[in-house]
């Protein structure tokens, strides 16, 4: 049940961890690395670990931005699909590599995946 995967999967720790190591994956990739030119990534990890642990049903409040306006200025510098894959790969990696069970993130990846249509204003 959605309400459970934020405690199921580890919660604050867990997802903590795997923003830690999405932003290091999507650092290194030199497709996805522009879209974070001049990013203040301390703040940006912050409020992507506050969405996440929302979206997931925990308790976190997310206080910034609605997400299709956080993504204005990626999509400004040409963010497509094929971006959001390689968001979703390395999201993925990355709570593999945290130790989430393939079958949570499924459940987590489903999620990230229905939220393709707002980050890309469409």
């Amino acid at each position: 049940m959605i309400d459970d995967l934020y405690q199921t999967i580890g919660g604050r720790n867990t997802v903590q961890a795997a923003i830690k190591s999405f932003y290091r994956r999507g650092l290194e990739d030199e497709t996805l690395r522009p879209f974070f030119d001049s990013t203040d990534m301390t703040h940006l990890r912050a409020g992507q670990s506050m969405f996440v642990s929302m979206l997931l049903g925990g308790k976190a409040v997310y206080t910034g931005k609605e997400i299709g306006a956080a993504h204005a200025g990626a999509r400004a510098k040409g963010l497509t699909d094929a971006h959001f894959d390689a968001f979703l790969k390395h999201f993925r990696e990355a709570l593999d590599e945290v130790g989430v069970k393939p079958e949570n993130t499924e459940k987590v990846m489903k999620l990230l995946e229905a939220k393709c249509d707002i980050v890309l204003n469409r």
